[in-house]
């Protein structure tokens, strides 16, 4: 760390010198312009550049199936605006899998193909992103595919349980959005400030963002379990589960409006509501689990695992809460 005087000049004029081995080693010289953003009492200077798409390049030699499809979600969350991919000879494989995986990413679109190079660019303008609207999006998806989930296993709808399977790449998508949204603030202010949020509320959004997705990952869940069901469940187990949904739901988005609430107290407030919320739910989950104590191992098992995804998912509206609370807190 380095320190600086602050001087005056002509009077009204603040300044302070920048450090010479900083400024070398970003080609910042006499005439040079910089870039100042202001964030709370922080003040984060840059040098500035003509904003250029970033590349990236990677060798994909060897690599196959997920390991190739993980390969380029990486480069896409990591923020490459146009990604090269190379080898000495690409497969059909290989290009098939290239494929599938730039379709499953927003924005993303193939531009270019040969035997030794994929070339894949973003198409999104970045400054046209928001991650609150990417979040909101994700609250909507992973509560109707929750909501959707315990209605195919009441009256065991097949297809609608495949249906909310499929819904989940919906989901992961926007949530790879967000990480690339949440990671390009952390390497540049710029981002943040096209954003119009401080950085602190993106982390905040990125991390409830998480929690939706694991919403979603047990209401996948749920749907897989209840493709094993096939016998009418009893009504009693299936009307104290609809309200565990009910108290879950409650948890869920009472925590997601306090996360976006502006006024710290009333904020306050519903993150504690929610928190309470948990806590009542876990009486519930007792009292359905004497129910199960009646059915057959086989059946009792099943439906424990998914009273078990609704709480873990009221669980996750907690964790939400807890996000919003420290959001509403005073600023030291």
């Amino acid at each position: 760390m380095e320190t600086r005087k602050v001087q005056v000049t002509g009077g009204s004029t603040y300044t302070v010198s920048l450090p010479k081995s900083w400024a070398t080693a970003n080609d910042v010289d006499a005439g040079s312009e910089v870039e100042f953003y202001p964030d709370g009492d922080s003040l984060f200077l840059t040098p500035r550049t003509e904003v250029e798409r970033t590349r990236g390049s990677l060798n994909i030699t060897g690599l196959t199936g997920q390991k190739l499809t993980r390969a380029v979600t990486t480069m896409y969350v990591s923020g490459f605006d146009v990604i090269e991919l190379e080898g000495a000879k690409i497969t059909t494989e290989q290009h098939s899998t290239v494929r599938d995986a730039v379709q499953s990413l927003v924005g993303l679109e193939v531009l270019e193909e040969a035997h030794d190079r994929v070339v894949v660019r973003d198409l999104l303008d970045s400054s046209e992103l928001s991650i609150h609207n990417a979040v909101t999006r994700m609250r909507l998806i992973s509560l109707s595919m929750l909501e959707d989930a315990i209605t195919a296993l009441s009256g065991l709808d097949h297809d609608l349980a495949h249906d909310i399977i499929g819904r989940d790449d919906d989901l992961d998508r926007l949530w790879l959005v967000v990480s690339r949204i949440f990671r390009a603030t952390l390497r540049t202010p710029r981002a943040a400030e096209e954003l119009g949020l401080p950085r602190e509320a993106c982390f905040d959004y990125h991390s409830s963002a998480r929690q939706l997705e694991r919403i979603g990952d047990h209401a996948t869940k749920i749907a897989h379990l209840t493709l094993n069901i096939e016998d009418p469940l009893p009504d009693d187990v299936t009307d104290a589960i609809d309200g565990l949904h009910d108290d879950a739901v409650d948890v869920i988005d009472t925590a997601i409006d306090a996360l976006f609430e502006e006024d710290n107290d009333e904020a306050s407030r519903m993150a504690n509501e929610a928190r309470t919320g948990v806590r009542d739910i876990d009486e519930r989950v007792r009292a359905i689990d004497e129910l199960l104590r009646d059915l057959d191992p086989t059946r009792a098992q099943l439906l424990g695992l998914v009273v078990d995804s609704v709480l873990r998912s009221a669980d996750y509206g907690g964790n939400v809460a807890e996000t919003a609370l420290q959001e509403a807190a005073p600023t030291p």
